[in-house]
């Protein structure tokens, strides 16, 4: 049993803030059942902060109606709307050791409250945030839903490099003197708040802990699918270009709450930075070219040009796969038929570039010489070397969050 804390209190072990907005239907029922979990199954000193976001019926009577009634909770009125302004309100002002929020709904089982805070609460992780897409997750939702959330964390992976696996999971939580540092940098205050505070985290070196959730869908949920995912595409454009102007203070935020690399006396470490992986990649891929000219040479004379294009790739492939896994990425010994898999992939990409070169030049050229089609062959091959570097960082060997067995509260890769 926990001591669930007297909102006058100044410290508690953790502040569970619910945004609402026009929830006066569900809004005593999902409190109350929060209140019951957390005064009967909840180890850690808790309070509920329930952020009103300027509704207009009547949830902020029923919030101030629970906050006279139970002990624990407290209720905050904003006076405009945005899940991500009443977050950044609350959050900003809060003294507990760790901050969280979820959902009015309680779409996520709470079971997975503990494994979310307890890694936060010890100095494991930094940031916490529950996943829909994991393996071990168990969901029920729409496949509409389903295709926008894959689609959307894809898009995320693909132009802001982000490592965590679901970002709009409203189930997350985090070291408050980590929100203390990374809020004022925020700057949505609607849905992209979160995806936009998790890209600065893991772009500050935080380490983000990902929990394994079961998670019923609401189907009275009040979010605009389509509003939302336009909002959202925006805030991935705008966040982008921040990143690659430098306008974001990375490199202080990482001085001052970030993790350093990790440092083995008397074993050399591998520089995780773009440049130090794209100097070794660039090694390998000028290896690997040599040797692909050179097969492709001493097969084209027998098989033919797709056909040797074909055979040298291929061979080039799997070794460029094995080379990068061990030489640039630092992959560790587990995973290689899983990498080797994905990097076939990656070749395939590769051999539609290269096979698509070759098959212009014969469109344009008769009879090409063997120079003319070999340097066609060279760019097209510096083409698809950018493009294997940024599948191979981004996807093949992308290190990804820590996930936490909701069950056993053990930490794994």
């Amino acid at each position: 049993m926990t001591a669930l804390a007297d909102p006058l209190v100044s410290t508690v072990d953790v502040e569970i803030v619910v945004p609402v907005y026009n929830e006066e239907a569900d809004l005593d029922a999902s409190v109350r059942r929060l209140h019951t979990f957390l005064r009967d199954r909840f180890p850690f000193t808790a309070l509920v902060t329930i952020a009103d976001n300027a509704s207009t019926d009547d949830t902020w009577s029923h919030a101030t109606s629970l906050a006279d009634d139970l002990p624990g909770v407290r209720a905050v009125h904003l006076d405009a709307k945005g899940r991500g302004r009443a977050l950044q309100q609350v959050w900003t002002a809060s003294t507990a050791r760790v901050v969280a929020y979820m959902d009015v709904d309680l779409s996520t089982d709470l079971s997975a409250l503990l494994p979310l805070v307890a890694p936060l609460l010890s100095g494991h992780s930094d940031v916490a945030i529950g996943s829909r897409l994991s393996r071990t997750s168990r969901v029920v939702r729409g496949p509409k839903r389903e295709l926008i959330s894959r689609s959307y964390n894809l898009i995320l992976r693909t132009t802001l490099g982000a490592r965590f696996s679901d970002a709009q999971c409203g189930f997350k939580a985090m070291r408050t003197e980590c929100a203390h540092a990374l809020l004022p940098h925020v700057v949505d205050t609607a849905w992209f708040f979160d995806t936009e505070l998790l890209v600065l985290a893991e772009r500050a070196g935080l380490r983000i802990a990902e929990v394994p959730v079961d998670w019923v869908d609401d189907p009275d949920s009040r979010v605009d699918i389509l509003t939302t995912a336009r909002d959202d595409l925006r805030g991935v454009a705008r966040l982008g270009r921040a990143l690659l102007r430098g306008d974001l203070p990375l490199r202080e935020l990482r001085q001052q709450i970030g993790r350093g690399e990790l440092e083995v006396p008397g074993v050399p470490g591998v520089p995780k930075s773009l440049a130090w992986q794209a100097f070794r990649f660039a090694i390998v891929g000028v290896l690997s070219t040599l040797a692909y000219l050179l097969l492709f040479s001493l097969a084209r004379p027998s098989m033919g040009a797709q056909a040797a294009n074909l055979v040298a790739l291929l061979i080039t492939a799997v070794l460029n796969t094995g080379a990068n896994r061990r030489f640039t990425f630092n992959a560790g010994k587990s995973g290689a038929l899983r990498h080797q898999a994905q990097g076939l992939v990656v070749f395939a990409l590769g051999l539609g570039l290269t096979s698509g070169a070759l098959a212009l030049l014969a469109a344009v050229t008769d009879n090409p010489s063997r120079a003319v089609e070999l340097t066609v062959l060279v760019v097209a091959n510096l083409a698809a070397t950018v493009l294997r570097f940024v599948l191979m960082r981004e996807w093949v060997f992308a290190r990804r969050a820590p996930l936490i067995n909701a069950a056993t509260q053990e930490v794994t890769q």
